[in-house]
């Protein structure tokens, strides 16, 4: 077989050689020792998740921890799932969460000089390797329709075989030019296959930076890597892309572990060095007591969308995933906890590849610690930008009172035992929200010693004493002298010696002034949200109530 032939009659505008691409266009990054290039590489599909985000935090890491190069790589070969709009999403999702890209697709084009890096701008390039391939009598021109390849698949099954396009069933492996030509002369359909040389009982080796040595069946199937508009499988694609943009490591989830023959056998029979490959482990959850998969399906939480809608700040995010990803993250932390996430040194042989648990009580725990070290004028900004795109109703009230909200976001944060009340924006605003008069309402009931009448006599002596320009002892020495006189302890200690002698406690009457103003049975420190509300709101309040 003249395999030259054979390339030129299937690619005739094809006159690029792979070299071409390798050292013209595509050459050797020249970076430092140790550097290392990577790549997120999503589908356009419309949904983003956190696998996704959790393995770009793992290209994030290594890249930029080495000097090196992160890139966004748009894997669009596949036309049937395409999302109109999917790839402004990616983005904007992927920026949302602080994920800084060095090159690669942008919302206003392109950055960096190894693209097109939208794979359906990059035709020409994979049909140039795919010529060279052929040029090897290592590819060749399939031309089997779709009902051909069911009977095959039919008959497999009936012998009770391996399914798929190899060995004897792979009848278009050895055409003649002249049948080839027969074909092309009645513009048939065709895809390109690669020629596997692989016997089904070989295994390889290979090591992967997360899972260590690993022993794998070689692929034996003649896959697919063109078809028949000419543009690439992800198999072929990937590899192509992946060599030419100089990837040094591959982070993919352990779903992809089975397609690596493939790639094996793409790259080595291409003579190109393989990239490091990294296969993280599915993120799992405790359902009912089982550990399982996070399911698109019916976790609403895997989706990136889920935590912006309910505002989750990033450095959060960021902080607990880390705690997933590298198992000694939270020592560190411990033992510095004021520096920079960036200055954990994060490594692949920390991180966990049989499951990696993801729990939302233990972000929202996170998140807490994470917002109690934002300054509150940060926090404020974060808020209203989230509002702006989430809950418009509430960017007035916000910007209005401005000075109000910080103050109100800063209470009881700066004491050596600072409160940690503040987990996403959603929760932020509610937790505010009693400040505003439109969304002020009561939601908790008065103790349980205390009906409306008896609250309404404690709020009319409290109205009678309330003195804004009192400091806090003076304030609540004043609700100590209403506690007494009217039949409470003034110390809760007193009450739990003598609880036969009184009606309650102090700490019952604060709680009902706390619900008048608030309305709630728990706040912050009642006193220093009083005065950020203002006397007149605060009389108000208290009168409607009453």
């Amino acid at each position: 077989m003249d395999y030259k032939k054979l390339a030129d009659m299937l690619f005739p505008n094809i006159t690029k050689t792979i070299s071409y691409y390798e050292e013209t266009l595509f050459p050797d990054r020249g970076l430092p020792d140790g550097a290392k290039v990577t790549r997120l590489a999503p589908s356009p599909t419309g949904f983003i998740h956190l696998g996704n985000l959790y393995g770009a935090f793992v290209d994030e890491r290594l890249a930029h921890q080495s000097n090196g190069v992160f890139i966004l790589r748009i894997e669009d070969t596949d036309e049937k799932r395409k999302v109109e709009g999917a790839v402004e999403t990616i983005i904007n999702s992927l920026e949302f969460f602080d994920l800084r890209f060095d090159e690669g697709a942008g919302i206003n084009g392109e950055t960096g000089n190894y693209g097109p890096y939208f794979q359906s701008n990059r035709a020409e390039i994979y049909q140039t390797v795919a010529k060279h391939l052929i040029e090897m009598g290592r590819a060749y021109p399939c031309f089997c329709s779709e009902e051909e390849l069911s009977k095959i698949r039919e008959q497999q099954i009936a012998e009770n075989v391996n399914t798929g396009y190899y060995g004897k069933w792979a009848v278009d492996r050895d055409l003649t030019l002249e049948e080839v030509k027969k074909h092309l002369d009645n513009n048939d359909s065709f895809v390109i296959r690669f020629k596997s040389m692989g016997n089904p009982e070989d295994t390889f080796e290979i090591d992967d930076a997360i899972r260590g040595r690993i022993s794998s069946p070689v692929n034996f199937q003649d896959i697919v890597l063109l078809k028949a508009n000419g543009i690439p499988t992800y198999h072929f694609a990937h590899v192509v892309d992946d060599h030419l943009m100089r990837v040094t490591h591959v982070v993919r989830g352990e779903e992809w572990l089975s397609t690596l023959p493939i790639h094996y056998e793409l790259f080595t029979t291409l003579g190109w060095d393989l990239p490091v490959y990294c296969h993280t482990a599915h993120l799992m959850k405790m359902d009912n007591g089982v550990k399982r998969k996070l399911s698109k399906r019916k976790d609403p939480e895997l989706g990136l969308e889920y935590y912006m809608q309910l505002g989750y700040h990033p450095a959060a995010v960021r902080e607990y995933l880390m705690t997933i990803l590298n198992s000694n993250f939270e020592e560190w932390r411990i033992q510095n906890p004021d520096s920079s996430i960036d200055d954990f040194p994060f490594t692949l042989d920390k991180m966990s590849n049989s499951g990696a648990l993801f729990d939302l009580n233990k972000l929202n725990d996170v998140s807490k610690n994470v917002l109690v070290k934002i300054p509150a004028t940060e926090i404020y900004d974060f808020l209203l930008n989230w509002a702006k795109e989430y809950k418009k109703e509430i960017v007035n009230p916000l910007t209005e009172h401005k000075d109000a909200v910080i103050k109100l976001l800063d209470v009881g944060r700066n004491s050596d035992k600072p409160r940690k009340d503040l987990i996403y924006c959603e929760q932020i605003f509610d937790f505010i929200s009693y400040y505003f008069d439109e969304y002020f309402k009561i939601v908790d009931n008065y103790p349980e010693n205390i009906d409306d009448q008896e609250a309404k006599k404690l709020l009319k002596a409290y109205l009678e004493t309330y003195n804004h320009s009192d400091d806090q002892n003076q304030w609540f020495e004043k609700i100590r002298v209403i506690a007494a006189e009217n039949g409470y302890a003034a110390k809760p200690k007193d009450y739990k010696k003598n609880p036969e002698m009184y009606k309650g406690h102090v700490g019952d009457v604060s709680t009902v002034i706390r619900i008048a103003i608030m309305g709630r049975s728990t706040s912050p420190d009642i006193w220093e949200l009083q005065q950020i509300m203002g006397e007149e709101k605060v009389r108000n309040r208290i009168q409607s109530l009453i």
